[in-house]
């Protein structure tokens, strides 16, 4: 049984310079926030598989994007997706959302939604020290007063996986392929 996401993510903030401001949210969702960590990507990758994170195979890269993303499973039908980007300076952003597993054909075309407490939960259960930035306004997050609860529904359409599909679409292929090859000998 699908079910659906539930998470917050911040809503009313204040930056670094004491500008307080509201996380703004349009169609496509809320604004993206980033984590910045200080730390190199063989440890952060070490990171993330120790929780339990695989690499993504297929994935639209991002520019400035660090190797392939890293996704982590969690309930029927949600996977967690990060991209690690480069920040220059030795700095390294963590971009996170969660969507329909790519192992179902409504991945394409499903909502999703960034995600920064997860991440933030991690990071502080491995002692990393980090910042949320705010690349709209191009600066550091320094207080989150409040928060949009965010849900993300299950599905309408029962979710459907595509990898048994293919197996099955080939099969048939080759028997038709065969009886084909036989009505021409």
């Amino acid at each position: 049984m699908a079910q659906e996401y539930l998470t917050k993510y911040p809503k009313t903030i204040s930056l670094q310079d004491g500008i307080k401001r509201t996380i703004s949210i349009d169609a496509k969702g809320v604004e993206q926030l980033t984590v910045i960590v200080k730390k190199n990507v063989e440890d952060l990758l070490k990171l993330f598989k120790n929780e339990g994170f695989t690499h993504v195979k297929f994935e639209h890269k991002q520019e400035s994007q660090i190797g392939h993303g890293l996704s982590l499973k969690l309930k029927k039908p949600w996977e967690m997706h990060v991209r690690l980007v480069d920040m220059k300076k030795g700095l390294v952003a963590i971009h996170a959302e969660v969507e329909v597993s790519r192992d179902y054909l409504q991945h394409l075309f499903c909502q999703r939604t960034p995600v920064i407490y997860e991440i933030e939960g991690m990071l502080k259960k491995h002692q990393i020290d980090y910042k949320i930035w705010n690349d709209k306004v191009k600066n550091y997050v320094h207080t989150v007063f409040d928060n949009y609860k965010i849900r993300l529904a299950t599905p309408s359409i029962p979710v459907f996986a595509w990898k048994p599909m293919l197996f099955f679409i080939g099969t048939i292929s080759i028997f038709y392929l065969w009886k084909y090859i036989n009505t021409i000998w």
